[in-house]
């Protein structure tokens, strides 16, 4: 295999050292709204990545001394009941950002109120009907992950990534008996759209299987996004260094198994260095139409948002602060 060998092993990234973070003790994050009000003004779906996050921010920001925010799980029962309305008892969950995209331009031109927002870990301009605005609220860093027991490097360049991911017989040997066995999260997770752009292959070129040694299940299932237990000696994923984080510090399940991360062209792979390879902005998501509208102004527009004020939070769940937070200049085609 090419450039694959033990003499290239590197040490895996210390995550949490020389970040700056504050990972204090926030305790588990809880998943679907609870208390009261039991329905609020906005409710959001979509991405796994900044769920616990956006969970915890809903459970702390109020206007008019009551909550507004109401967060809701990409896994759980198959259905969501996000306001009193009887249109609105049955919302079929979806599971990530771009499943949380669809269902918020659905509800919304079904008119029922039903939704109101959605999570977003990947960037999706594309024209859609009502116009859409991606509001950035923190940064995360992506990196790939393997399992404790692997022999595959913790350290490789874009190029390696791209040869595995496009099952470079040099680097993954051939089928069925593949070395290297590349995995993906479902389909519709942001961290998926996101990684086929730094490994520089399209969602076409799987849907074609271009790629036979890439795939997107274990034991017959989706996988899920920052799942390590997906994990053998063989494989490799990638994986949001601020779920790895936030996992690490029980602030949300840890499902992390034996994965341990690795670094991209020779630079670890830490939320706050802007030389890293692959970092991105998360967002949330708002009808175009209601960015100088309340509460949808109050809780994600402009810096001096109540999601931008809130940076002691964002930081407690992996993720850096992001220069750009509130930005509403992101607006669907």
């Amino acid at each position: 295999m090419k450039s694959l060998t033990k003499s290239n092993l590197a040490k895996c990234v210390t995550v949490a050292a020389g970040l700056g973070l504050v990972l204090g003790s926030t305790g588990t994050a809880q998943a679907d709204p609870s208390g009261t009000p039991v329905y609020r003004q906005l409710a959001g779906v979509g991405s796994d990545t900044t769920q616990g996050v956006m969970n915890a921010l809903a459970n702390d920001i109020t206007l008019g001394g009551q909550k507004v925010v109401a967060s809701y799980n990409a896994l759980g029962s198959a259905t969501i009941a996000t306001k009193a309305d009887a249109a609105c008892q049955s919302v079929a969950r979806p599971n990530g950002s771009g499943a949380g995209r669809t269902a918020l331009v659905n509800q919304l031109n079904l008119g029922n109120g039903c939704l109101d927002f959605s999570r977003s870990s990947s960037l999706n301009l594309a024209a859609v009907t009502p116009g859409l605005t991606y509001i950035p609220f923190a940064v995360d860093g992506v990196t790939y992950a393997v399992s404790s027991g692997s022999e595959l490097p913790l350290d490789l360049s874009t190029a390696d990534l791209h040869s595995i991911y496009t099952c470079d017989p040099g680097y993954v040997g051939t089928a069925p008996n593949w070395a290297i066995k590349p995995l993906l999260p479902q389909p519709g997770s942001g961290t998926r759209a996101f990684w086929l752009t730094v490994v520089g292959i399209t969602e076409s070129d799987i849907s074609a299987n271009k790629y036979p040694c890439v795939t997107d299940t274990k034991g017959g299932k989706k996988i899920e996004e920052h799942d390590g237990r997906v994990l053998d000696t063989k494989s490799l994923v990638p994986f949001s260094i601020a779920q790895y984080i936030a996992q690490s510090a029980s602030t949300i399940a840890d499902i992390r198994g034996s994965a341990q991360l690795a670094n991209i062209n020779g630079v670890p792979s830490v939320l706050l260095n802007t030389s890293a390879a692959a970092t991105r902005d998360v967002y949330n998501v708002i009808p175009t139409s209601k960015v100088g509208t309340s509460p949808w102004s109050d809780v994600f527009v402009g810096s001096g948002s109540q999601v931008c004020q809130r940076g002691t939070i964002i930081k407690q769940y992996g993720f850096g602060t992001n220069a750009n937070c509130g930005d509403t200049s992101r607006v669907t085609g």
